[in-house]
């Protein structure tokens, strides 16, 4: 069915944007809602936006707290926080970050937003990605705003680019927002600290979960030493097949022996699922990219149309299987299927693991331990994009704690996920509250 828009001449935008995509009507609806009510637009309300910088991409443990554009999600800021090799004095303040400053995608996943708490001030931004910085507005109300369908909408439709969409600062200082009354900003404030109290909640639960399997494993009193050398003998290399001073560490190799004290790989606890999928043209599909998939162990998902299927789409997944990226695994993206995900796909980039003497929540945490995704990593090739074969990753030794052990990560993982849901749920409502004030404000002829 065709779609279209009749626009005036005087209705083009300041840099006379002429494409179908900007003048789409659920775009123009949307905006006709927006300039009706009592509103601003966002160059009013802010005190600086600004690019984020081109930092060195050797990422390190120690140095400047530095937050990419991949951690922008459905949730706010998630996923792993890199630093990187740069002092802070090095660092101009109008690039430092600041609690209350709001964080836009400005390319991949553009319009993902986040907010920035107490934790990340004094922190650094990568390039692809927009500091906003408020000034006479609640930043949390601005934030609840651009997150609900609104602030989407706009965000989306100032997108330039093809291949890549891209947000650029004079677009978005055009950006319609909303005047929320002071009584609804102090319930979106309180509705916010109670989704940050279950998320912090949730994040605990996890932590517990991987504390106790590190201490039943012992990877807490290995010798992790990192030497400079090493010798080892043409007899350990050749049964090793490999010459690499980075396996040969006694750092690794101390490792890998005490995950092979039960003589049993991951082959032994979970088998490699390989449902293919074939795309229907027509048929929509829920698809999870390496992106989707953040810190609390488990995955978004996003809308695609069967003809646009991209060619990684390929795994179909049931619920309890546990997915994890062969590309990069230091990355520790690894999650759980949820019930509501049957028959979802995803990426080629993940391997996809039906676990069968082991219980999901333990494969997940097992997989998320950042010594065993170091281990990940030394099975990986090339150097753009490391991957590790499916095949290496089923013969990663694996160890299990003793049963009750176990029972106590499952439940933390699983208490975990609840509050991860809750969390969502109450940012959810705070995102229709926002809506509903939007929709019910009375018109204004100003």
């Amino acid at each position: 069915m065709a779609v279209w828009s009749t626009v005036n001449l005087s209705a083009l935008p300041e840099d006379k944007r002429l494409d179908a995509e900007y003048f789409q009507p659920i775009y123009i609806q949307a905006e006709r809602e927006m300039s009706g009510l009592p509103h601003k637009l966002l160059q009013a309300i802010v005190s600086d936006i600004r690019y984020g910088l081109y930092l060195p991409p050797d990422y390190t443990e120690d140095g400047l707290v530095f937050v990419r554009g991949l951690n922008l999600c459905d949730n706010g800021i998630d996923g792993e926080l890199l630093r990187v090799p740069v002092k802070p004095g090095d660092v101009s303040e109008h690039y430092r970050l600041r609690s209350g400053d709001i964080l836009i995608s400005r390319s991949g996943n553009v319009g993902d937003v986040g907010i920035v708490d107490d934790d990340l001030s004094g922190a650094t931004f990568g390039s692809y990605i927009l500091r906003i910085a408020t000034k006479d507005y609640d930043p949390i109300a601005l934030y609840l705003f651009l997150k609900s369908r609104h602030g989407r909408l706009q965000i989306s439709r100032l997108q330039t680019g093809g291949v890549q969409g891209n947000i650029n600062i004079p677009n978005l200082r055009r950006l319609i927002v909303p005047l929320i009354p002071p009584n609804l900003t102090e319930k979106l404030n309180q509705q916010y600290e109670k989704h940050c109290s279950a998320r912090r909640r949730s994040q605990s639960e996890y932590a517990e979960a991987e504390a106790l399997l590190v201490s039943a494993l012992g990877l807490d009193r290995l010798d992790l030493t990192l030497r400079l050398f090493c010798e080892r003998t043409y007899k350990d290399a050749s049964a090793a097949g490999r010459l690499d001073a980075e396996y040969h560490n006694p750092r690794a190799q101390n490792l890998i022996a005490a995950l092979s004290r039960d003589r049993r790989k991951i082959a032994d606890v979970a088998k490699l699922a390989l449902r293919r999928f074939r795309p229907v043209s027509g048929v929509e599909f829920q698809y999870i990219e390496i992106g989707d998939v953040g810190s609390s162990g488990t995955a978004e998902s996003s809308p695609v149309m069967g003809e646009e299927a991209p060619s990684r789409a390929q795994w179909v997944v049931r619920p309890g299987d546990v997915i994890t990226t062969t590309v990069r695994p230091i990355r520790r993206l690894s999650a759980i299927v949820a019930e509501d995900q049957a028959g979802f796909i995803c990426s080629s980039g993940f391997a996809v693991l039906k676990p069968t003497d082991i219980e999901p929540e333990l494969l997940l945490v097992y997989l998320r331990l950042p010594l065993v995704c170091e281990l990940l990593d030394l099975h990986t090739t090339a150097s753009m994009y490391p991957a590790i074969s499916t095949s290496d990753l089923m013969r990663i030794p694996v160890s299990l704690p003793d049963a009750p052990t176990r029972q106590k990560i499952v439940a933390a993982v699983r208490e975990s996920f609840a509050a991860r849901r809750e969390a969502n749920r109450l940012l959810d409502g705070a995102k229709a509250m926002v809506e509903e004030a939007v929709l019910s404000a009375k018109p204004t002829n100003n």
